[in-house]
């Protein structure tokens, strides 16, 4: 065992020096970035109907679910939206402006057996392929760098009152499903000065049925007193 342990060390050590030093940053980075995107995911999902943030038309469920530095804002599953969010100083905002999970649900919502990660993935794919006139405006200002992430496979946790229900007729219960797989364009900001912001998101998907996201932010960074 402790042979084979020094040899995938060794492996790991001969692969990091292969990378330049910009190479290994950006790799790191997006490796980040792609489990940030499973969190946001696990995080929205495993909030009941009644409370979820995406169907929030208020921001009434902007801290339903919120701990630590990083801080989840959610887009929209109910059409355009204004929410009022208060955030916490010095927190992280990460957020989708377009994205795209599959994940697998064997004999249920329609499906049959159990099918691989590869074809949820080339869904996910798919739909983000088609994105359209994304932009993220912060006080007037665009966000010029948007970056897609593409997720390894990961695991879901949905509640007994989960917001699959309607899309499922249903019959899709609560408990673990994976595979999961997600594809989309992920902002995270940092930095906000305490007081008001304003957000505003916005994504489109040509494609038949079509699909448009616009949800603005008015957000209250509180100050946070640390000693």
């Amino acid at each position: 065992m402790n042979d084979v342990r020094s040899l995938a060390t060794a492996a790991a050590v001969a692969v990091a020096l292969l990378l330049s030093p910009d190479e290994a940053v950006a790799k790191t980075k997006a490796a980040k970035s792609s489990q940030l995107a499973v969190e946001w995911w696990q995080w929205v999902l495993a909030i009941p109907s009644s409370s979820n943030p995406l169907l929030d038309t208020t921001g009434d469920s902007c801290m339903v679910g919120q701990h630590g530095a990083t801080w989840f804002l959610a887009g929209s599953w109910v059409g355009p939206v204004t929410r009022d969010c208060d955030v916490p100083q010095g927190a992280t905002l990460v957020f989708p402006v377009i994205n795209e999970i599959n994940f697998d649900t064997p004999f249920q919502c329609g499906q049959g057996g159990p099918l691989p990660s590869s074809d949820y993935r080339a869904l996910s794919k798919a739909f983000i392929d088609g994105a359209a006139n994304l932009s993220v405006v912060l006080d007037g200002t665009p966000i010029a760098k948007l970056k897609r992430t593409v997720s390894p496979v990961f695991e879901i946790a949905l509640p007994e009152d989960n917001i699959f229900l309607a899309g499922c007729s249903g019959d899709l219960s609560d408990g673990i499903y994976s595979p999961a797989v997600d594809d989309g364009y992920y902002v995270q900001l940092s930095g906000l000065a305490v007081g008001t912001h304003t957000l505003v998101i916005h994504a489109e998907n040509p494609t038949p049925p079509g699909f448009s996201l616009d949800v603005t932010y008015n957000l209250t960074v509180v100050p946070v007193i640390t000693k």
